[in-house]
């Protein structure tokens, strides 16, 4: 359940209606925190608080603020000085326009709490904003004070509830300028066809199913060392290497993307073999009835081709054939001519 306990009492400015609210933290850490020891005895190391112009410790009850000035002189500033900030926002979240919730940076975006209605009062009018908003489509841009400092604020709905983000002012955020690569580089269009190739098939992800790896396995190794046994060994580190080609890496990329998710590796993991995204410029697909028309013409064409050839390499044969034997008694008749001639030559010479 949630912890409603509030770190803010005040009220939401509407226009002239005001709702009486709580601020409740709407985000929590499970960061592991570790208490500095002395190595040697395991005695824990403390800081403590002294007095530099009486040199002595002091308590928390006799520490207060101070601003310093430009010339090193301290100016003492109470927490009454502050309650009395002549600042509309100082107990009010002061509502000032409705905006397209893609208008605000991300970059902007800090810490978020909860706006829960304070008393049954409170119930019609926070109902009434949280509609609104809803309707709209629209968050709420709004100023707040919050530990000794003004802020500004983006309201949006979450389920039932109204939330607010805190946003940093602008001029906290700083212009991306020597951040991006300054060579001229050219990206071609097979490595984009790749690039959302794999982003295909790594799809999406339920952020549900994401956890912090590293926290559970510091708690492995709090764990095996409070019952005297050896942490857990780190896994031998994937190899890796220079980047040197950045086709083969992406198609590497793409074939260990599907084998993880279980489909079976693509032979054809190459760009040129790669599906094109679909597009109101491709060409609109034939339908299935002209297709399988227009492969069984093919396949008739082939087929006479085929028998065509065969009839064509049969009646070679048979006239190689023919001329074989034509030749074979011509050759015959030639040799019995010959046989015959010399006979009637040797009885003439006889007689």
């Amino acid at each position: 359940m949630l912890d409603v306990r509030s770190i803010w009492n005040g009220a939401i400015s509407f226009g002239l209606v005001s709702i009486p609210i709580k601020l409740v933290n709407a985000t929590e850490s499970h960061t592991i925190s570790f208490r500095q020891i002395h190595t040697e005895d395991g005695g824990r190391i403390r800081y403590r608080k002294f007095c530099e112009l009486e040199d002595r410790e002091v308590s928390g009850a006799e520490i207060g603020k101070g601003y310093e000035d430009a010339d090193g002189s301290i100016i003492p500033i109470t927490d009454e000085d502050l309650a009395h900030l002549p600042l509309p926002t100082a107990k009010t979240i002061e509502i000032v326009a409705f905006v397209p919730g893609d208008r605000i940076d991300p970059l902007q975006m800090d810490a978020a709490y909860y706006l829960a209605a304070s008393g049954a009062p409170a119930a019609k009018p926070y109902t009434l904003l949280r509609e609104a908003l809803k309707r709209s489509n629209k968050v709420a841009i709004a100023k707040f004070a919050l530990r000794g400092r003004e802020r500004l604020g983006m309201l949006r709905v979450v389920g039932d509830a109204i939330a607010m983000h805190g946003l940093l002012w602008p001029d906290e955020v700083r212009a991306p300028e020597g951040v991006a690569p300054d060579t001229g580089v050219t990206v071609r269009d097979k490595e984009l066809d790749l690039a959302d190739a794999l982003m295909d098939t790594l799809g999406e992800v339920d952020l549900e199913d994401l956890h912090d790896e590293y926290r559970e396995a510091v708690e492995e190794v709090i764990a095996a060392k409070a019952a005297g046994e050896a942490p857990p060994e780190a896994p031998e580190p994937a190899a890796g290497g220079k980047v040197l080609d950045l086709m083969a890496a992406l198609e590497s990329s793409v074939r260990a993307a599907r084998e993880s998710r279980g489909e079976a590796p693509a032979e054809d993991a190459d760009v040129h073999a790669l599906p094109q995204r679909k597009s109101s410029r491709t060409a609109p697909k034939e339908p299935t009835g002209k297709k399988s028309t227009a492969k069984k013409a093919a396949a008739k064409k082939t087929a006479s081709k085929s028998a065509q050839g065969t009839k064509k390499a049969a009646a070679s044969k048979s006239t190689a054939k023919s001329t074989a034997k034509s030749t074979a008694k011509t050759a015959a008749k030639k040799s019995t001519a010959k046989k015959t001639t010399a006979k009637t030559t040797a009885r003439k010479r006889s007689a």
